[in-house]
């Protein structure tokens, strides 16, 4: 029959497409953390938060810190919204303190109000795949290193197919070249994108938009 459900990902067959989401994994995530009464929240983390390795907040156990940390990256597989939040408090998991908790539980009390929140595929027969990028990165938004942070997200149509939220490897020293760096990596998935996709469809490499 149909695929229901596979390693936590629940999947909706639809007359007009596929919705992939995890929301019965959430709940259990929020279950797990002592969250799952917590008021909700707009956004998956507060502007301009600043978070260090060299926090002066008290410590918190790095063992429950790091298993909520663990079960909200796999939860980043059908949710792109909180993967750049998520990537920033998965730098401190070495020494987690009470600030950082305090960002992970805002994560969490966003993800309560998003329960239901997904990737949808639609069935798009007689149209023109068309994959479509998009970069942004902030500028030396790391306070102990100085380095900035990339995102990537394609879309294959209206589908979102790859993304990512990373930390650049080197220091960028003006907000031109970070976003060059952004762009570039953006670039490099889209080639990598469009090449597997000919593959698949048996044609040329598509079109790249960005």
């Amino acid at each position: 029959g149909d695929l229901h459900y596979f390693l936590g990902i629940e999947v909706k067959q639809l007359p007009n497409g596929i919705f992939l989401n995890q929301s019965s994994y959430a709940g259990k995530i929020l279950e797990k953390s002592g969250m799952i009464d917590c008021y909700s929240a707009q956004t998956p983390m507060e502007a301009r938060l600043h978070l260090s390795k060299s926090s002066t907040c008290k410590p918190v156990d790095p063992t429950m810190y790091r298993s909520i940390i663990g079960s909200l990256r796999y939860l980043t597989h059908t949710r792109p919204d909180i993967t750049y939040a998520v990537g920033i408090v998965s730098r401190y998991m070495e020494k987690p303190a009470a600030d950082h908790l305090a960002a992970v539980k805002h994560i969490l009390r966003y993800i309560k109000g998003t329960l239901n929140l997904g990737c949808f595929y639609g069935r798009e027969e007689g149209m023109t795949m068309q994959l479509c990028g998009y970069s942004d990165s902030d500028h030396g938004g790391d306070v102990d290193d100085r380095k900035s942070t990339s995102g990537v997200l394609f879309y294959l149509n209206s589908s979102p197919v790859s993304w990512t939220s990373q930390k650049q490897k080197v220091v960028a020293l003006s907000s031109c070249e970070e976003e060059y760096m952004a762009a570039a990596t953006a670039a490099c998935q889209g080639i990598w994108l469009s090449r597997h996709y000919g593959k698949l469809a048996g044609s040329d490499p598509m079109t790249v938009k960005l």
